[in-house]
């Protein structure tokens, strides 16, 4: 449908890296959201392109907002998906970054025109970015699973062949349209504590960086990312000691991390665990009752 993806302009790209963050299903804790914001402002990225939100979200489940200009002029903000390019200084290749909300309808279109994009930009690898909640203290480093379905880039780059089966959300989407158009991808997931879920989370996106800029073989300065997650982890273990029992299991989180050497990180499998595990709960908790069972 013409308008669905608006360019205003072509850049020229080096041997482009594709990264994308969605806000959604697959952002626990907005770790891969502010990751990919963050990218874009340290690599200067400047957009130029859009995907046109009409066909792709049912607006009572992905509401548009409201925002106040000047503090008088009202505005409406709708769901956006844009990319963006950058040069990043040592990465030696350009850089694509696609910043949105993971859509509601239509998603083998909406990862269609993704791709069709990515192939017009030469776009050499394809790299996500998620995070999901999980058993894991908000004072340790987030652990980080990279995971891809090309053997090469599994042996080349130390990832995992990940064998998950179970829901998914468009990053899986994206990741099966990407090895239908013969365009090798990555998957990288930070695990963060599911007990401080509604806090944004620095330390995951700082993780997620980090990794990123091992996968790329390039450095990323996250000072600024560093310094949030100190105030970050500040924050939340004041609001943690608050609450006994919360306290003790942070203890014991921590206790459990100590005991984890590298080597014995969460796999992606089971960090894909612990995914459905919360997904299983979080729709069992938002059933309504049986009318018949409470009378």
């Amino acid at each position: 449908m013409p308008g669905e993806l608006t360019i205003e302009h072509r850049p020229e790209l080096e041997r482009p890296v594709l990264i994308a963050a969605f806000r959604g299903w697959n952002d626990g804790a907005q770790g891969a959201s502010l990751a990919g914001g963050y990218l874009a402002k340290t690599w200067n990225a400047q957009q130029f392109a859009s995907i046109d939100p009409e066909e792709f979200y049912d607006f009572q489940a992905t509401r548009p907002m409201v925002s106040l200009v000047d503090g008088f002029t009202r505005r409406i903000d709708w769901p956006d998906n844009d990319f963006y390019h950058a040069h990043p200084e040592g990465l030696g290749r350009s850089a694509m970054l696609l910043l949105g909300v993971e859509p509601n309808l239509r998603w083998r279109r909406f990862t269609s025109l993704i791709v069709d994009l990515a192939r017009e930009q030469n776009v050499e690898m394809v790299v996500t970015l998620g995070a999901l909640l999980a058993d894991v203290p908000h004072t340790r480093p987030a652990p980080v699973t990279g995971t891809a379905t090309d053997a090469e880039l599994i042996e080349r780059l130390g990832l995992q062949a990940s064998r998950y089966e179970g829901p998914t959300g468009i990053v899986g989407v994206l990741h099966d349209a990407f090895r239908e158009a013969s365009i090798p991808s990555v998957s990288l997931w930070a695990a963060v504590p599911h007990y401080v879920s509604l806090a944004p989370s620095p330390r995951a996106a700082l993780a997620l960086c980090e990794r990123l800029g091992d996968l790329l073989d390039a450095r990323i300065d996250t000072a600024e990312l560093e310094q949030a997650v100190d105030a970050y982890t500040q924050r939340v273990t004041e609001a943690v000691s608050t609450d006994e029992d919360t306290a003790e299991y942070v203890q014991e989180l921590e206790r459990r991390a100590e005991m984890i050497d590298e080597d014995d990180l969460p796999t992606g499998d089971s960090l894909a665990a612990e995914l459905t595990r919360f997904l299983r709960e979080r729709d069992e908790e938002d059933t309504p009752p049986d009318v018949a069972t409470d009378q």
